[in-house]
């Protein structure tokens, strides 16, 4: 069975520019990670603004960085995960997680709908939904 993932744009506010949502089987994932006051990959440097690269894997294992905590990357560290390719399988692997937070489990995306998703979140679409 393959993981859901569901990513979208959050608007900007006081503290961040705008960040992507990256919500896997229903869960906020970046905020599972870092805590509450944290935020994702900024948005502009995310599938939306064309860098679909980092975030569509290869054969070749990667690592892309995800979101910070509140305190800021610099003082906890970053959420950051290998993306990378196997067959049909878009695999998120060995986490790296702020000090003290928890990492996620291994994450298994269907490849086809991960990539329809991702072009559809680079298209401008604001929202994602793969699984």
């Amino acid at each position: 069975m393959f993981d859901r993932l569901e990513i979208s744009v959050v608007p900007s506010g006081p503290r961040f520019r705008a960040h992507l949502r990256f919500l896997v089987n229903g869960e906020d994932l970046v905020i599972g990670a870092v805590g509450a006051g944290g935020r994702g990959l900024f948005a502009v440097d995310g599938p939306a603004s064309g860098g679909l690269g980092p975030l569509r894997g290869t054969g070749e294992a990667l690592r892309v960085e995800l979101g910070e905590p509140e305190c800021s990357g610099g003082c906890c560290g970053f959420l950051s995960v290998v993306v990378q390719r196997f067959g049909g399988v878009a695999q998120w692997s060995d986490w790296q997680v702020p000090y003290g937070e928890v990492a996620p489990p291994e994450l298994h995306f269907d490849a086809d709908r991960y990539d329809a998703e991702l072009a559809r979140m680079g298209a401008g679409s604001g929202r994602l939904a793969a699984s």
